[in-house]
């Protein structure tokens, strides 16, 4: 026996066994939709330290270049420092926005569902109305 099941035999047992139930078949993607907060928080500290990395990189090879060993280094370590910042400071944007937009996206949705929920009401209260007075 091999060790590890069929998967297409898994899903089309997970689809009768849906059928019989009567609930609908959730389609499973094998790419996640969102970042986990440490996935972030990795991504945001490479950020930074690739760009001070950098910085010591540019300014230590000038320094060896031009015989003047821990001027440029500290100044370019610095400037790599500030760009790492502005690099995770744009990241952490960028996820914000992501998440007001998604925030936004389920405000609305969760409206136009109130929505079809109260006209749905309203519907069958009509046909309600309409049940008694074709018996009274």
């Amino acid at each position: 026996m091999a060790g590890e099941p069929d998967p297409d035999r898994l899903r089309a047992l997970e689809a009768r066994l849906h059928q019989i139930k009567g609930t609908p078949v959730v389609e499973r993607t094998n790419t996640v939709k969102g970042f986990s907060q440490g996935e972030v928080a990795w991504r945001m500290v490479i950020e930074l330290c690739t760009g001070l990395m950098l910085g010591v990189g540019i300014g230590y090879g000038l320094d060896v270049l031009l015989g003047t060993l821990p001027v440029f280094l500290i100044i370019f370590a610095l400037i790599g420092f500030a760009a790492g910042i502005k690099t995770m400071l744009g990241t952490a944007r960028q996820m914000a926005d992501k998440a007001a937009a998604q925030a936004a996206e389920d405000t609305r949705a969760a409206a136009q569902a109130a929505e079809h929920t109260k006209a749905a009401a309203q519907a069958a209260g009509a046909r309600a109305a309409q049940v008694a007075d074709t018996e009274g």
